[in-house]
């Protein structure tokens, strides 16, 4: 199954591509071996803190995502009166050979190095490239024995994986006090169970550093934090940036986002988008996650859920036949109806994409051939529109999903005006999430069951594996349709991605059939009034095996309008 997940999640980058897929640690390493604290009586108290370790990131498969990496920050002592316990010299006596010595190393220039060195102060950092230093340049620069240059060991979150469901993850960084904390995704989302209590040693010395006779030293251990391990798999997420790649070389688009979800369970298996980042080095312009908080019209993808709720409550015959040409429309008490062109009643008319017409086919063709006028006549002629309304609110549209905290956005809707209502029907005029999109679609592919997307599966303790504090579970949201409809969209699904006039047919791949519907619509005119005639979203919802769908697949992307988007192919 794996295999043929990344088959699709390829070939749909190919054809929707080729066609688009601290409180630091405060064990300061002193060269001399003493403290850093001032000698400023015979005797002190001294207090080490041992840092915890923030939880690790891992996928379902155990893969590491992010972890805490040991980095050393570099104090410059300044104070004339340092003296290691061995009497030499332990602060900065050649301020200029010093500054020469580390620039190249630390990549500064010389005058800025030395700014810091000849300080007013008994000790000072030197500025963010000496820190987070890697254990390899910590050596480097203790190689060069430069008196009164010592480090402070502390922690950074690194992420092995670079740019992997960046948005999704998210990031977490060290604050002015050195104490790490999620600022993005999950990082931040699960803030509480990663983060760990830092420990510590108290004892009173004299200025050498012996306890005093008498004294207790007061200790308490480092508790880590907590292990979060994600519903993600590693291959397909992967597979899932790749086409991210292909995607941006084919069409140059301004956005690419998707996913990858079971549909029985709600376990998300990837979750992406590009432009996006890489959290080791914070290349990031842009922090809204398009999967949850951006809100688009989803275009004909939509379709597929005008026709579930006219097959669902009775209204749906798909031998009857209805007129594909241009649909002009009056209204009365908002309520759209069909007209002819020169009726003088007209408010708006409907075309198909490129203005495409079948004469008169049935409603099954509708959504094979995907036609606006089709899915608009459905309300016009088989349910009223407060009906298809209803249906939306079961599916879950315009509200949040609410999955594992996830920042998130609700999306518009759009249905007072008669041209409102029969734009929703092929997915314009009212905007909604991607993760409202696999979420509804769930009760598409799952028999009518609709589950809640997730993507947190354990939080276990780092120090015992089978100690797991919480387990994700499969959540049903609700029964939108029956068993029954469900089959019979899967079956329409079908036909869109199998017959040889579907418009979904590209997409077929030889291991496995799968169910598909194609998207392609046109973004609002910027300052409002209509469509752009030059930018489109093109999209893609997909599901396998055709007999039993197990896992969904959608990806979109926005570019310059391309008739073709959904026909060039790349055997991948």
């Amino acid at each position: 199954m794996i295999l043929l997940i990344l088959a699709t999640i390829l070939l749909i980058s190919g054809l929707v591509t080729a066609n688009v897929f601290l409180v630091a640690v405060v064990k300061v390493h002193a060269r001399s071996g003493t403290d850093l604290t001032d000698y400023v009586s015979a005797s002190n108290v001294h207090r080490t803190v041992q840092q915890a370790r923030r939880g690790y990131i891992l996928d379902r498969n155990g893969t590491i995502i992010a972890q805490d990496n040991v980095t050393y920050n570099i104090i410059a002592i300044l104070d004339k009166n340092r003296q290691s316990r061995k009497g030499e010299i332990a602060y900065v006596d050649d301020p200029l050979a010093t500054a020469r010595a580390l620039a190249p190393i630390l990549g500064m220039e010389e005058s800025t190095l030395y700014g810091y060195l000849t300080k007013n102060a008994k000790q000072v950092e030197l500025g963010s490239k000496g820190r987070n230093l890697p254990r390899e340049t910590k050596e480097a620069i203790e190689a060069l024995d430069l008196n009164g240059i010592e480090f402070v060991q502390t922690t950074k979150r690194s992420y092995p994986l670079g740019t992997f469901a960046s948005y999704l993850i998210g990031f977490a960084q060290a604050d002015d006090d050195g104490e790490v904390s999620g600022r993005m995704g999950i990082e931040q989302y699960m803030n509480a169970a990663l983060s760990g209590e830092d420990g510590y040693k108290r004892y009173q010395a004299d200025k050498n550093g012996n306890i005093l006779p008498g004294m207790k030293m007061e200790e308490k251990s480092a508790v880590n934090g907590n292990d979060v391990i994600l519903t993600l798999d590693q291959g397909i997420q992967e597979a899932l940036e790749t086409a991210f790649m292909q995607t941006q070389a084919e069409f140059n688009p301004e956005k690419v986002w998707g996913s990858v979800m079971e549909v029985e369970t709600g376990k998300i298996l990837a979750w992406g988008q590009s432009p996006s980042f890489d959290p080791n080095t914070m290349d990031i312009d842009d922090y809204v996650n398009y999967v949850s908080q951006m809100p688009y019209e989803p275009g004909s993808t939509m379709k597929v859920f005008t026709y579930a709720a006219a097959i669902d409550s009775g209204a749906y015959d798909g031998s009857v036949l209805v007129d594909s040409s241009r649909f002009c429309y009056a209204a009365t008490n908002r309520k759209p109806y069909r007209v002819s062109q020169g009726d003088s009643r007209k408010i708006g008319c409907i075309g198909n994409a490129s203005g495409k017409s079948w004469g008169m086919i049935p409603y099954d063709l509708g959504l094979v051939y995907s036609s606006n006028v089709v899915t608009a006549s459905i309300i016009t002629n088989l349910i009223e529109p407060s009906v298809y309304e209803e249906y939306l609110d079961r599916f879950g549209f315009f509200k949040l999903v609410d999955t594992d905290g996830i920042a998130e956005s609700t999306g518009v809707k759009n249905f007072t005006w008669p041209a409102d209502k029969l734009a929703l029907t092929y997915g314009q005029g009212s905007t909604v999430t991607m993760l409202q999109m696999i979420q509804a679609y769930s009760a598409i592919f799952n028999d009518g069951t609709m589950v809640k997307p997730y993507v947190i599966d354990q939080v276990r303790s780092s120090y015992d594996d089978q100690n797991v504090l919480y387990q994700g579970q499969t959540q049903v949201v609700g029964n939108p349709i029956s068993v029954e409809t469900s089959k019979q969209v899967q079956q329409l699904m079908y036909d869109t991605a199998n017959r040889e006039d579907g418009t979904a047919r590209f997409y077929q791949i030889p291991e496995t059939t799968i169910i598909a519907k194609t998207g392609t619509t046109q973004l609002a005119a910027v300052g409002g009034g209509g469509y752009s005639t030059g930018k489109t979203i093109v999209s893609l919802m997909a599901a396998m095996p055709a007999e039993d769908p197990k896992v969904l697949v959608y990806y979109a992307f926005q570019a310059d309008y391309d008739k073709n988007a959904h026909v060039k192919s790349d055997a991948i």
